[in-house]
This record gives C-alpha cells, structure tokens and sequence, in this order.
C-alpha cells in the first residue's frame, strides 16, 4: 500500500495526470466544434440566418391605379349629423350618402356639443356612409406609417413617400408616390432590409 502512495506521489505519475487532463480537455473541445458543424450541416432552421441568406419572409399586394370608393361612417337624424373635428375634413358638400347628399358641413364647433354639424338632403336616419370615389391607388391603411410605405425593389424593402388623398378605416386612396405594378410590402420590415415574397 505504501508502495502505491509512493509512486502516486512520484514526477512520473504527476505528469501522468497532468497529460491525460489535458487529452480529456482537448477531446471536449473536439467534440464540441464537431457537434456544431453537425446541427450546421443538418440545416438546423434557423430564422436569423434563414433572413440573411434568402431575405425575410413578407406579404405584399400588387397594385394597379384604378377606381375605387373609401366609406366614412356617420350616424344621420332628421337630416342632420354631428362628427368629430378628426372626421370633419373628410366630409364636404355634395358628397354621396345613400340615396341623398350633404349639403353643407361646418367648419364652427357647435358649442353645445362640441361637435361640427353636417346637414344632409335625402339621407334616411341612421348609420350611413359618405363615399369617397376617387381614380388611384388603394391600399391598406396598415401598410402606411408616416406617409411612407415599404415596397420590393429588386429583393430589398425600399421606403417610398407617398400622398394620401383620402382614406376610411381601413383602406387609404394614394395619388403621388406609387406606380402601377409596384409591391407594396404588409409585413412589418426596415429600409434596405433583404425581403422574400411569400404571398400576393
């Protein structure tokens, strides 16, 4: 037994131990670099890398100018309705309602309500919608932030500034900025960020 202590204790079994401690960190190391390239050539889906090489996954629409009609809900009583002072500037005089038309809106607030007043002609009691008939573009109002909007130009998100005319609560009428063909991006994604189209 004292024999065994002793050569425990001796240079040679030192540098045993030091030598296989070593082997012991080097194959970990091995096996961890080997084990990474594994899950690599497996392709292990990786959503960040998957952004990098092919682009980020977005909806986009094609669109075209044509004819199209926004819808601005008001609610009409005896020929007569009030609106916020957020909805007034899309109302005006001889605009379509149903089977009748407004016939005059106030620019005043009404002190009583605080509201402006629109009188219509021919509206029946209600909720109705004004319309709003334009020639252009039309598209989501959840794909404009700022007066800008993201299209596809050659696989990169490019930002675009464009003119609302008009718009409802969920489309807006584009005149300026956008051309026929041009697809506009609904996915949330950043200037210059590399983009895969993924549907239509």
């Amino acid at each position: 037994m004292e024999k065994i202590a002793e050569n425990l204790k001796s240079k040679k079994m030192k540098q045993f131990f030091t030598i296989l401690l070593i082997a012991v960190l080097a194959g970990w190391v091995v096996f961890r670099f080997a084990a990474v390239a594994s899950e690599n050539s497996r392709h292990v889906f990786n959503a960040a890398r998957v952004a990098a090489d092919q682009g980020a996954p977005v909806e986009v629409i094609t669109i075209t100018r044509t004819d199209g009609i926004l819808r601005e809900p008001i609610s009409v009583k005896n020929n007569r309705a009030l609106v916020s002072g957020a909805r007034v500037g899309k109302l005006h005089a001889g605009q379509k309602i149903g089977e009748g038309k407004i016939t005059s809106v106030s620019r005043k607030i009404d002190y009583d309500t605080g509201m402006h007043v629109v009188r219509t002609s021919g509206v029946s009691d209600g909720l109705q919608f004004a319309e709003v008939s334009g020639h252009g573009f039309f598209i989501p109002v959840s794909a404009i932030e700022n007066g800008t909007v993201m299209v596809v130009d050659n696989g990169v998100a490019d930002i675009r500034t464009v003119t609302v005319s008009d718009q409802d609560a969920t489309m807006a009428y584009i005149t300026d900025g956008l051309n026929d063909g041009d697809k506009v991006i609904l996915s949330n994604v950043k200037a210059g960020e590399k983009v895969k189209v993924v549907r239509k």
